[in-house]
């Protein structure tokens, strides 16, 4: 005779639990479309993701931050980007804040190949463009609570996102439907224009950027 539980929905994960294993069936979906795209161009996952980071930046970045990014050793990185460089998809510079240390940019070829890559995953955008206008804001305003949170581990690589740049000013309208403010275009910023990765970013400082996360999170 089969015992049925006082509960029946015994043994069901924290929500916690199931958050993170939606959000990585999701990054398996993502990585699995970048992946193919980047095959078909002769690239490892590696050379992909390092094109995806360094598409938009105006500025060249350091090899430290990319390997950071990736969470991999210096070397592993260096050796990813020497193939992008013999590819003739990223180029190696002096650094333009220093004239001893080298920075790196995307060729016209290398940009033109992260956007081709980063249409390989288009399905997804198509998939949230669906939702509702507030579904779309809460998930939004979710994942970069979630973020808060990752960061006091110290083991969520850095942003170029709206709380963590200077011209970012957390909660000047309070009560309003675009409570933050940016002192670079001058204009109130409402929750849905947050950004993750913004070009025009400039670092904050950081007991602000810490001020700022803390207090959306």
């Amino acid at each position: 005779m089969d015992i049925k539980p006082e509960n029946p929905w015994q043994g069901t994960p924290d929500i916690s639990a199931r958050i993170i294993v939606a959000i990585g069936r999701i990054a398996s979906v993502l990585r699995a479309g970048t992946w193919e795209a980047a095959t078909a161009e002769n690239l490892n996952p590696a050379q992909a993701e390092i094109l995806q980071l360094l598409r938009d930046r105006t500025q060249g970045v350091r090899l430290s931050w990319l390997a950071a990014q990736l969470s991999v050793s210096a070397a592993s990185a260096s050796d990813s980007v020497a193939a992008l460089v013999t590819k003739g998809l990223v180029r190696k510079a002096r650094a333009e804040d220093d004239g001893r240390a080298s920075a790196l940019w995307l060729t016209d070829a290398g940009k033109a190949l992260a956007v081709k890559m980063a249409q390989a995953v288009g399905f997804a955008d198509d998939a949230a463009a669906k939702l509702d206008a507030a579904t779309q804001e809460a998930l939004l305003v979710g994942l970069f609570r979630l973020i808060a949170q990752l960061q006091k581990t110290e083991r969520f690589p850095a942003l170029r996102a709206c709380l963590s740049c200077r011209y970012f000013e957390p909660n000047a309208f309070p009560g309003t439907s675009a409570p933050h403010h940016c002192a670079l275009v001058k204009a109130a910023l409402p929750i849905m224009f947050l950004r993750i990765d913004c070009a025009e970013h400039v670092p904050a400082d950081p007991q602000a950027e810490r001020r700022n996360w803390d207090a959306f999170a």
